[in-house]
């Protein structure tokens, strides 16, 4: 057995003979009476405390440690007392990610998993636990994809917790917790329609995002952290290399999501768009810094900024000034009623044009590589699976195919209609 188990209401005293004899401690009857100790792999003294009779149980507990460390499987008793809360804001100061990440995985676990479970030791919980917290996290979040968002990131802690040796094993992937399921909602793509009707009803000097948005698939941070200097006119392609951002409250430029720089095609409709806008709206010089409110400063000339300020234009204060009241002309959504806000139009965000852009070139017939580069995908898979159900069927592309040779035929002498007449 590892270590040994100290009876603190007793010890062993030599009597005026020479002989051993019990007597009782300060401490009989007072406080846990049974002490088990052993030293763990790090060299320090390891100890648990049991009550009056049950001796027995810390016998089970030291043989059950000793076991641990000979499978490796070893947890330090103290480790497994760490609460969630603690290990949580632990696990994120550490992170290396880019900071919109960390931002946003600190705000899933503050808001809809500390409150939970903080205050539960790690090497406490049980599968049960992660189930409880999922049901009370389906009536707090409605939207099943944010919730499997915010479950990825809890189970992300608790995989760094078992990796840091605080408990045995993630609950988060007993086969009895079930993970909130993706979202079975297709994208349904604006019509030309309903896009130039929201893109009329934006600002002069902000119409131009639209055909950026819709014509070139580019994302809203892109939009507005799109330099005059990334615009190949002559050669017609753009250079996504920029988007601005907000981090820690602040605007700052940084690259495109997930750092990844795209060439895009630029149509010649919306060539004349921007150069039409540059002469009505002329480029202003905007600097910020670079990734971070403590970066390095970078000036660029960019298409867009704010009216008032000639500052990089801010995505909340665009939404809310000018997008959304762009939706309710355009019969998106409907007239706040007076002293409401706008409707919540996740689905009708500027997103949408990138959408849009997908349809129209999924239904001229590009390929699903191509169209993953030019909206900037790291997995082709993933625009397959997102875009999919937009993909012109086989049966009919097979009846286009016929049609098209029978139009041929029509007008040649032998063709199908001569046929028929003789």
């Amino acid at each position: 057995m590892a270590g040994h188990i100290q009876d603190r209401w007793y010890k062993t005293e030599t009597d005026a003979d020479g002989k051993p004899r019990r007597v009782k401690t300060d401490r009989y009857g007072t406080g846990k009476r049974y002490r088990a100790r052993y030293i763990g792999p790090d060299g320090t003294e390891k100890s648990q405390s049991f009550p009056d009779k049950q001796k027995r149980l810390a016998e089970k507990w030291l043989t059950k440690i000793e076991a641990d460390m000979d499978s490796g499987r070893y947890i330090d008793p103290t480790a497994g007392r760490t609460t969630f809360r603690h290990y949580t804001e632990k696990w994120l100061t550490s992170q290396t990610t880019d900071v919109t990440t960390r931002e946003s995985v600190d705000v899933q676990l503050r808001r809809h998993a500390i409150p939970y479970m903080g205050s539960r030791p790690l090497g406490s919980f049980k599968p049960e636990h992660i189930r409880d917290w999922l049901s009370e996290l389906e009536h707090a979040v409605p939207a099943s994809s944010y919730r499997r968002v915010i479950f990825a990131s809890v189970s992300a802690v608790f995989t760094a917790a078992v990796e840091d040796d605080y408990l045995h094993r993630n609950p988060c992937k007993a086969s009895t917790v079930r993970a909130p399921a993706p979202s079975g909602r297709r994208v349904v793509p604006w019509t030309p329609e309903r896009t130039f009707a929201v893109r009329a009803s934006l600002p002069s000097q902000y119409r131009a995002a639209v055909d950026l948005g819709g014509g070139c698939g580019l994302r809203q941070g892109e939009i507005f952290g799109l330099p005059v200097d990334e615009i190949g006119f002559d050669m017609g392609w753009l250079h996504i290399a920029y988007q601005v951002k907000v981090v820690g409250g602040k605007l700052v430029f940084a690259p495109p999501k997930r750092g990844k720089e795209r060439d895009v095609p630029l149509p010649d409709h919306v060539a004349r768009v921007l150069k039409a806008h540059m002469e009505t709206t002329p480029p202003v010089e905007v600097t910020l810094p670079w990734l971070r409110p403590d970066g390095e400063q970078v000036t660029k000339r960019l298409l867009f900024a704010r009216p008032d300020s000639g500052g990089a234009v801010r995505r909340t204060d665009f939404n809310t000034r000018y997008w959304k009241p762009a939706l309710v002309a355009a019969g998106v959504i409907p007239e706040p009623k007076p002293g409401e806000r706008h409707q919540a139009a996740r689905e009708h965000g500027m997103h949408a044009l990138r959408h849009f852009y997908a349809s129209v070139l999924l239904d001229a017939g590009e390929n699903i590589k191509a169209l993953s580069t030019y909206l900037g995908h790291t997995d082709p898979g993933f625009t397959l699976r997102v875009y999919t159900h937009l993909l012109p069927s086989s049966e009919g592309r097979a009846r286009r195919a016929v049609d098209s040779v029978y139009e041929r035929a029509v007008s040649t002498p032998d063709g199908p209609q001569a046929a028929q007449s003789g």
